[in-house]
Order: structure tokens, then C-alpha cells, then sequence
């Protein structure tokens, strides 16, 4: 059992009080022990990773802080490459099918930070997160909210996790379809209690190919700000790390890598989700304002007279179709700048992109719930739309 611990040292907003004792077990054998013992305890307990998205009250938090510093990545098993030969090219960004990916299965622990696997994956040659590049935080969260970034996300490359129940107080496999992940969420998030103790992942190896091509390419590009940043087409393939640095370049410019010379990372990532609403709501909103269909486009039929009369859309289809906005363009287009603080509060929305709310130096939590609710109120009154916050709160309300 280790002292009292100002939350703010440990989290990347660097705000919250003070917890009442923390363990950091190092070992996946220490964190189940150490985790069991906690729960046996009459006290609270909060799970933190990374500290990336999570914002704690200036209270701070009336328990146990499990803190999870377990690290290790071990390959379980490799696959045999696809019989089809891999097609011979020059040219690095062309499209390839049956190029020989041999499936490459990894178990990682929880404890390890998030972008150091990347970078060890993209090292190797193992294709499937290297858009992921730059994302603070733990593997352990990871899961947590299905993390994602231009055009990737956890739910393509995870294949189960070894969870600690609460309930049970054993350690159960959970495979991908029983997490139920979505966008930013999981029944890790919806209230199943435990810890996760380690999660598998399966990539792609890129070694077959790269003897042919010369260079270990990613998987085909789905995010056309990615995709207009390294001068290529939706679709196309890159070298792996080369997609590794021009994601952290992009995330770099927009204040998502934490930087200690940069105040603007002194935050929890995205403070706010991209909202989803029904495609009817999203028309009634600005032509310009952004928008991507969740579920593919109808097939066109013919649809009896007697069934639809020509007016608007059929009763029960359209609606319920979802669509993804943008939270940053609700933020600015209500008024809100990057670089707005409130009078007096040294809380302030990030000068690099408005969907993150910063510690300009000296913020209190208090500061930063008081701008986040100023955000929600703003882009309510403006839209209709009641955005989410993406961060876990610990002692706070908007």
C-alpha cells in the first residue's frame, strides 16, 4: 500500500485531490492479488491506467486507486500466409489483394502503454493499428471506450480479454462480441465491473509482401484527412510507419500528443464525443454542417402508391437510420473559438482544436466542469444536440 497520491500527478489533465492510498502492482500475478485484496476492503476503489481520460474532482477521491503498471507483450501464435501469390508492384500505394498477410496474434498486459505498442507492432511489420499512433493511455483502457482514430478502431484488431470479475472475483476470457463495442463504449463503460488483466489482439504481418514490395505496407486507407495528408487515395496502402508518423504529426498539430513544453495536452484527449442522431435530425441542421451515415444507404425499390403517397419519407425507415456529426464543428459553429477560456478560469478549450478542453496552468477540476457545461449549454442552444463527454468523472457533474 503506498501513500496518499495527488490525483493530479496522475492524470494527463492534471487536475483532482487527493486519493486516500494506491497500489501499483507490476505484475499480472500482483494486480489480480492486489486487486482481490482492495475489493475484500470496506473502501471505494478506482481503476486507473494511463490517466488520459479520466478527470477527478479537486476533492479528490475517498478510496483505493488501483493503478495498473503491468507490462509485456507476447506473441501467441502466427498464422500461414494466404495461398494466393502476392502481386509484384513498384508502386508502394497500390491496392493488393491476396497479398500473403499471415494473421499474428498478440497478448499484451494491461499495464502497457497504448503507443508503445503501436510503435513496436508498426517496427515488426504488423499491420492494423498503426493509425491508432499517438493515443495516450494503457491497453487495459483501451477496450474500455473502443478507442479510434482516422479510420481504425480496437474492435478491428481485438479478439477477446482477460477481465478480473468483480462479481466472481475470477479471472474470465471475454471475447469482442460479448463487449459489446461501439462508438467510444462497451459494457466495460456501461457498468460491468472489474479489471481488465490483459487483452489479444490479431494483426497482420506484412513480411510476405514486403519481400516482394520492399516495404512493410498498412492496411488500405479509410479516413480521407489521413489519406489527403500523406498525398495518396481512400484505399490506398503506405508504408506502416510511415502512417505512424503522419498520424502523429496530425495529432501533434491539433494538441493530442502529450507534450510537456505544450500546454495544450495538458487535457483528457477529446473531451466530448461526436454525437449520433437520426438522419432526419441531422437534416434539419446547417447544409454544411458535417456529417457520415452509420449504416449503408437503402436499396432503391419500388414502393406501391397505396403504400407511400409521394410525401416524405417512409414511416419507420428513414428515422431510424443513424448518423455521426461533428462535435468540433457544433463547438465552433456555437460560437466557441479555440483558445476560449472563461473569464478568470485558467481552463480553456485547446488553441489547436476545439474539441479538447485544457489546463492552461494552475486549472481546478471545478474550471474545467464550469467550461465543459458552458460547451454543452452553447451547442444545445444553438442545435438541439446535448453532447456527451468522452472523459470518466470522478466526483463531477455537467
Amino acid at each position: 500500500m503506498i501513500e496518499p497520491v495527488a490525483l493530479s500527478t496522475l492524470t494527463t489533465m492534471r487536475v483532482g485531490g487527493p486519493s486516500s492510498a494506491r497500489v501499483a502492482p507490476a505484475t499480472e500475478r500482483d494486480l489480480i492479488t492486489e486487486t482481490l485484496v482492495v475489493w475484500g476492503m470496506d473502501e471505494d476503489w478506482l481503476l486507473l491506467g494511463g490517466g488520459s481520460n479520466i478527470v477527478v474532482a479537486d476533492d479528490g477521491f475517498d478510496g483505493i486507486v488501483i493503478q495498473v503498471a503491468t507490462r509485456g507483450i507476447e506473441v501467441l501464435e502466427n498464422g500461414a500466409a494466404d495461398e494466393e501469390d502476392a502481386v509484384e508492384t513498384d508502386d508502394p500505394t497500390v491496392s493488393i489483394s491476396g497479398s500473403g498477410f499471415a494473421p499474428v496474434r498478440l497478448r499484451v498486459q494491461a499495464g502497457e502503454p497504448w503507443d508503445e505498442l503501436v510503435d513496436y507492432a508498426v517496427q515488426q511489420g504488423w499491420a492494423g493499428i498503426e493509425a491508432l499512433s499517438g493515443i495516450p493511455g494503457s491497453c487495459g483502457a483501451a477496450p474500455v471506450q473502443n478507442i479510434g482514430a482516422y479510420g481504425q478502431e480496437l474492435s478491428d484488431s481485438l479478439v477477446a480479454i482477460d477481465f478480473l470479475s468483480y462479481e466472481t472475483g475470477e479471472v474470465e476470457r471475454l471475447e469482442r462480441a460479448a463487449l459489446n463495442l461501439d462508438y467510444r463504449t462497451s459494457v466495460l463503460k456501461q457498468g460491468l465491473r472489474g479489471v481488465v488483466v490483459a487483452i489479444e489482439l490479431e494483426l497482420h504481418d506484412t513480411a510476405a509482401e514486403a519481400s516482394v514490395l520492399g516495404s512493410n505496407l498498412g492496411q488500405p486507407l479509410k479516413y480521407s484527412q489521413l489519406a489527403a495528408a500523406l498525398g495518396v487515395q481512400l484505399g490506398d496502402r503506405v508504408p506502416l510507419q510511415l502512417v505512424r508518423q503522419t498520424v502523429l504529426g496530425l495529432r501533434a498539430r491539433k494538441g493530442m500528443v502529450l507534450d510537456p513544453s505544450d500546454p495544450d495536452t495538458f487535457s483528457a484527449g477529446s473531451f466530448f464525443t461526436n454525437p449520433i442522431v437520426t438522419e432526419t435530425f441531422a437534416r434539419s441542421l446547417p447544409a454544411d454542417a458535417p456529417r457520415w451515415s452509420l449504416e449503408p444507404e437503402p436499396a432503391d425499390r419500388v414502393i406501391p402508391l397505396e403504400e407511400y403517397m409521394g410525401v416524405g419519407p417512409i414511416p419507420g425507415e428513414e428515422s431510424v437510420r443513424r448518423v455521426k456529426l461533428s462535435a468540433a464543428w457544433l463547438i465552433e459553429n456555437a460560437g466557441i473559438s479555440r483558445g476560449f477560456s472563461l473569464p478568470g478560469s485558467k481552463a480553456a478549450v485547446s488553441s489547436k482544436h476545439t474539441l479538447a478542453l485544457t489546463n492552461t496552468g494552475g486549472a481546478t477540476a471545478a474550471e474545467v466542469a464550469e467550461l465543459a457545461r458552458y460547451v454543452l449549454g452553447r451547442v444545445q442552444a444553438e442545435f438541439g444536440v446535448n453532447l456527451q463527454p468522452e472523459p470518466v468523472l470522478v466526483g463531477l457533474t455537467l
